[in-house]
């Protein structure tokens, strides 16, 4: 018998994988959270399963989100990744990943680290939420809204409060795993 998931998961494996093992759980790697956070700007107007599909891609075209490497792309990198069908291929969300390495590299050095300083907002510990269904999470939150504002003033582009939102669940600085969800209990 399958365990009972969030309602958003779909039955391809890798969709299944990726609640099983990586939503919800906390993640203090800076530059996968840099690379989380890239992907969740590529999302705007998409779903997350479309980028989760293209993720192995993604980070093949944007050197495994190395910001010391992103901050480098000129235009003939862009261009490069403008004709890459593996990718998103929005000019916008492309220049967003280039200005936001810059911003990265400066938070880490400012802060000590770039997880030190997103794990701040929420005091370095996950906030567990109880919602019993998924119509009752958010899309944002007065924590998501002031994260996208400090950031936003920061230069960082792509970092609406919605994108911040899901980002802090995916990352999990908030635990939103619905309470029917088997990963509240960790069974199966």
């Amino acid at each position: 018998m399958n365990p009972t998931r969030c309602a958003w998961v779909n039955t391809d494996p890798l969709y299944i994988a990726y609640h099983d093992e990586e939503w919800g759980k906390p993640l203090y790697d800076d530059q996968k959270l840099f690379e989380l956070l890239m992907l969740e700007g590529m999302q705007a107007g998409l779903s997350w399963y479309t980028i989760l599909k293209k993720r192995e891609s993604f980070r093949e075209a944007f050197d495994q989100f190395d910001p010391r490497k992103i901050v480098l792309y000129g235009p003939d990198k862009v261009e490069e990744l403008m004709q890459n069908p593996g990718i998103v291929r929005n000019r916008l969300k492309i220049q967003a990943v280039i200005t936001n390495a810059q911003i990265y590299l400066d938070i880490a050095k400012d802060s000590g680290s770039f997880a030190k300083y997103l794990w701040g907002f929420v005091d370095g510990k996950p906030i567990v939420n109880h919602w019993e269904s998924i119509a009752s999470v958010p899309a944002s939150t007065p924590l998501s809204d002031a994260m996208s504002k400090v950031l936003k003033k920061k230069g960082m582009k792509f970092v609406g409060s919605t994108i911040l939102y899901a980002f802090m669940q995916a990352s999990g600085m908030v635990n939103d795993h619905t309470l029917d969800c088997f990963c509240r209990s960790g069974k199966a």
